[in-house]
């Protein structure tokens, strides 16, 4: 992965200040908002626990006091239960429908009559964890709509029930709940949900702003540097780019910032060490130039001279014994002398081969008829030795395929290559061998190949030989050439595919892998 450049890490760091900002009040907002719903379930969930606890309090206290309605045992009842709840105040109320009215009053009149009660429905009240002073008795009149609200809801479905009322960041809950056995008779409670940052929450605000201006003025004087350095560095590239060539006398300019003044300087003196190895890399080239052309040369006639001379010297001795000898013998000698001329031809015909590009014109080929003929040409010279010559194909069920369905290659280079496998193998397995010739597509879909393989169980290849056994003028045979290998590389190049030496423990198995279709 390219790692980016210097600026683009400044600018990445800008944008994580920037964001930091961002993600600062914005999780100082989640975490207020999230405190404040969780203080509002809470405060909810605790009056309506007390609201439940009253009830069933007085319920169970009721039969034992022996009357009902008894407003000293619903205050004994409040003064027990809302003494374990700080912050709840609450009352018992009793639905307006079952007051009862004075002989003589009209309805929504107060009366404090024996046997009746307000007609507000309010019996009782207490909060007996008020922080005033004093004991507080009246119930607070800001509230009391939502208190009789939450009242006239539980009375309707004669269940429990809650409401609320936010006032900016303050919150009031009222709960309400039935008493058991009673039908008109019910308990309420009340209690405020406080801001949650608490009494600190102003203090606390400020201080964020204060860091979030630290973090603004940290970002700007990163951006003024940022934008000095993209300049700096702006010159500098300027300055690298307008000579190519930094090394033939190349001076660059201080650019007047430490820290890329001493990259400055670093560069000069790397380009007066560039000129001074660029004069002596071209000189040591030159020479090298030289000996590599030299020792090519030198193998090449050395290799050309062994192949002739042993010949020719060959031919020499039968000459001269044939002038000494009958006629049969210089009949003998002749065709001794015509072999060795061959031989030396074949051997002046592979070095030209070397010498020029391998050309090829692949056109479809029914391979598996042009695998028996190549094969069947050399049957003979295999039963004269004794070997086993035989051919496995995999393709037969392509000799009638249209011609698409074909392979394409160049049937005359790809044969020259071929013979060159087999006689190598004929070469090298004695008599009662096995020489085995195995052909098969390879891979499908879109770039299948062809793979030709010529196996034998002679001596193998020597370990010393495996990784240069292609290269030209390597032989196992003392009257080898060493060339046969290298063509069949140069033909399967040409075929854009490959030739090399497939591993195995006996013998030796080498395989042209060429595509199946030329690549356009």
């Amino acid at each position: 992965m390219k790692r980016p450049s210097f600026s683009t890490q400044l600018v990445a760091l800008w944008a994580l200040v920037a964001a930091l900002c961002a993600m600062l009040v914005t999780i100082v907002w989640f975490m207020a908002i999230s405190a404040e719903s969780q203080q509002i379930a809470g405060a909810r969930q605790q009056a309506t626990a007390a609201c439940e606890a009253v009830a069933t309090r007085y319920s169970l206290s009721r039969p034992m006091s022996g009357a009902a309605g008894n407003t000293d045992l619903m205050h004994a009842v409040l003064d027990i239960v809302l003494a374990q709840t700080p912050g709840v105040e609450g009352g018992f109320w009793t639905a307006p429908t079952v007051l009862a009215v004075p002989q003589g009053a009209t309805p929504g009149q107060d009366s404090a009559a024996a046997g009746s009660a307000p007609v507000t429905g309010f019996l009782v009240y207490a909060f007996p964890t008020y922080q005033g002073s004093g004991i507080k008795r009246d119930i607070p009149e800001a509230e009391t709509p939502l208190i009789l609200r939450t009242l006239r809801t539980t009375a309707a479905a004669h269940a429990a029930a809650a409401d609320i009322i936010r006032n900016g960041p303050d919150a009031v809950i009222a709960a309400a709940c039935p008493v058991k056995d009673e039908p008109a008779l019910f308990a309420w409670m009340l209690t405020r949900a406080r801001p949650p940052l608490g009494p600190y929450g102003e203090g606390l605000v400020t201080g964020l702003a204060a860091v979030l201006a630290v973090i603004l003025v940290v970002a700007v004087t990163l951006a003024l540097t940022l934008r000095r350095w993209r300049r700096n560095l702006t010159r500098l590239e300027v300055a690298l780019s307008s000579d190519g060539d930094v090394g033939r006398s190349a001076h660059f300019t201080r650019l007047g910032e430490p820290e890329l003044d001493r990259i400055v300087d670093a560069l000069n003196q790397y380009a007066g060490r560039a000129e001074l190895l660029r004069q002596q890399t071209t000189e040591l080239s030159d020479r090298l130039a030289r000996a590599e052309r030299f020792s090519v040369l030198g193998k090449l006639a050395a290799q050309v001279a062994h192949e002739i001379r042993n010949p020719a010297g060959a031919m020499r001795l039968k000459a001269e014994n044939a002038l000494a000898g009958d006629r049969e013998r210089q009949h003998g000698a002749l065709r001794f002398i015509l072999e060795q001329i061959g031989r030396i031809e074949t051997q002046v015909a592979s070095l030209l081969a070397l010498t020029q590009p391998v050309t090829v014109r692949p056109h479809q080929v029914n391979v598996a008829e042009w695998l028996v003929d190549v094969v069947e040409s050399h049957r003979e010279l295999a039963c004269r030795r004794g070997i086993r010559l035989t051919l496995v194909s995999k393709l037969e069920e392509l000799a009638d395929a249209p011609l698409p369905q074909r392979p394409a290659f160049d049937a005359d280079q790809l044969r020259r290559a071929l013979d060159n496998l087999l006689l190598n193998a004929l070469r090298h397995v004695g008599e009662g061998g096995m020489v085995t010739v195995t052909a098969q597509r390879d891979g499908s879909g879109e770039c299948p190949h062809l793979r030709i393989a010529v196996s034998d169980n002679g001596p193998g290849v020597p370990a010393d030989q495996r990784e240069c056994i292609f290269e030209p003028f390597v032989t196992g045979r003392p009257d080898g050439s060493g060339l046969g290998l290298a063509v069949v590389r140069e033909v399967a190049i040409a075929h854009g595919g490959s030739a090399y030496l497939d591993d195995r423990s006996t013998g030796a198995c080498f395989v042209i892998d060429i595509p199946w279709q030329p690549s356009s």
